[in-house]
């Protein structure tokens, strides 16, 4: 997941909307996205314990911890090897929207796998379950739209005079209402595989 955020980063048109509110709070405060995210999922981490604590487990660590940090030590990488036009020019627009639409569909198909996998989840994705079993009527994909879109907006609040919206918003929307259903529908072919077991 970290490996594919670099990407996006990169390409500047949007993140997933978890990454995109962090993105936009760590720039108001300085520090990088690594740390933030630990910071922030410490605090979230507090309400999954108080609420339920079986969504906690190995890929609740990796991914509080993993995530962030990795998405920073690429993007450094790719600071150092790719050159800026790549990301920049107009020359090289066609392969830039190929590496957004790769990001996007593994950013999402990993996210997909690791949330299905129970092995635990990263405490934003846990409150986000907690809220699902809360609101059992609603289903799934309603509440992680409705959850994303509420991270965008706090994105968006934090990221003012940071961002040019009308473009880098766009791989957040697209993730904010393809996360929950890709979830779901990996979900259905995973379930049967660890239920055998």
């Amino acid at each position: 997941m970290g490996f594919f955020l670099s990407f996006l980063r990169c390409c500047g048109w949007g993140t997933d909307p978890c990454t995109f509110q962090n993105d936009s709070i760590r720039l108001r405060l300085g520090i990088s996205l690594g740390t933030w995210q630990l910071i922030l999922n410490a605090a979230m981490f507090v309400l999954v314990l108080l609420f339920n604590r079986s969504l906690i487990g190995a890929g609740t660590v990796a991914n509080w911890v993993l995530i962030g940090y990795s998405a920073d030590f690429f993007n450094a990488i790719w600071a150092k090897t790719i050159p800026d036009a790549v990301f920049s020019s107009l020359d090289y627009l066609p392969l830039k929207i190929a590496i957004f639409a790769l990001a996007i569909i593994g950013m999402a198909v990993s996210a997909a796998v690791y949330m299905n996998s129970e092995m635990g989840l990263a405490p934003y994705d846990a409150l986000c379950v907690i809220l699902s079993k809360k609101l059992s009527k609603i289903p799934f994909f309603v509440v992680r739209i409705s959850w994303d879109m509420t991270a965008i907006i706090i994105g968006i609040i934090f990221s003012l005079g940071f961002r040019d919206f009308k473009v880098s918003l766009l791989g957040s929307f697209i993730m904010a209402f393809a996360l929950g259903p890709i979830i779901q529908a990996i979900g259905k072919i995973m379930r049967p595989l660890f239920s055998n077991k």
